[in-house]
């Protein structure tokens, strides 16, 4: 008799599909543009200058929410290309339309998860900058495994950063700030751009969200930090 094959172990991811109010706008958005946008989900190595028909220095934000700050960055860099990973098609349908609305040419978006992405599909040294604003803190205890922030993908993203390459973050959970703050610090080959242990002033490129200023008027802080690959 042959025995059945144990069950595959299933990663433990950092979110949970949220689908939410999807607005008709944000709906249209993602019929009509994001066959232009979309980097085909097909397990293939993605080709930066393939993608956007250029070479040219190369963001990646993880998670983008409604993309106000992915929007503004492609705005301010026309000399940049950036990619977006996100999950929540309704931000993903608003990120759309923002880019339609202001022209924007180098943005390309993905929803599959970002850490198989980065794992799978980006190349070692072929990103100039990583951007991961106020994700998911999973404040429960028992769910903090979940947290996107921990070791093993600390070096991933070290990985994929050209030397000279800028890791940017910020969180407005005191205690999520540690935490990233204890990960990256114990990371070979990052280093903290503003000092040993130190957080960082806000970027000068990293606008204010809705969702920020939403979070200090109930009174959370707001923590940066920036680290740079050696």
């Amino acid at each position: 008799m042959t025995q059945a094959a144990p069950p595959a172990h299933r990663p433990i991811r950092s979110f949970v599909r949220r689908e939410g109010r999807i607005t008709a706008a944000q709906q249209q958005a993602l019929e009509q543009l994001l066959p232009r946008y979309a980097i085909p989900a097909d397990g293939t190595p993605v080709e930066p200058a393939a993608l956007f028909g250029r070479s040219a220095p190369l963001g990646l934000e993880i998670g983008f929410g409604d993309g106000a700050h992915l929007a503004a960055l492609a705005q301010a860099r026309p000399d940049w290309d950036f990619i977006g990973l996100e999950v929540y098609r309704p931000g993903v349908g608003k990120l759309l339309q923002a880019v339609a609305a202001q022209g924007l040419d180098n943005v390309r978006v993905s929803t599959e998860d970002a850490q198989a992405f980065l794992r799978e599909r980006l190349a070692p040294a072929s990103l100039d900058a990583i951007y991961i604003q106020f994700p998911d803190p999973w404040p429960k205890k028992r769910h903090h495994k979940r947290r996107i922030v921990q070791a093993d993908f600390a070096l991933v993203l070290r990985d994929r950063l050209k030397p000279g390459g800028e890791l940017q973050l910020a969180t407005d959970w005191a205690e999520y700030a540690e935490h990233m703050l204890e990960v990256l610090e114990a990371t070979p080959g990052l280093r903290n751009a503003t000092g040993p242990r130190a957080f960082s002033p806000r970027p000068a490129n990293r606008i204010r969200t809705k969702f920020e200023t939403r979070g200090q008027r109930l009174g959370h802080g707001v923590y940066d930090l920036v680290y740079r690959r050696d």
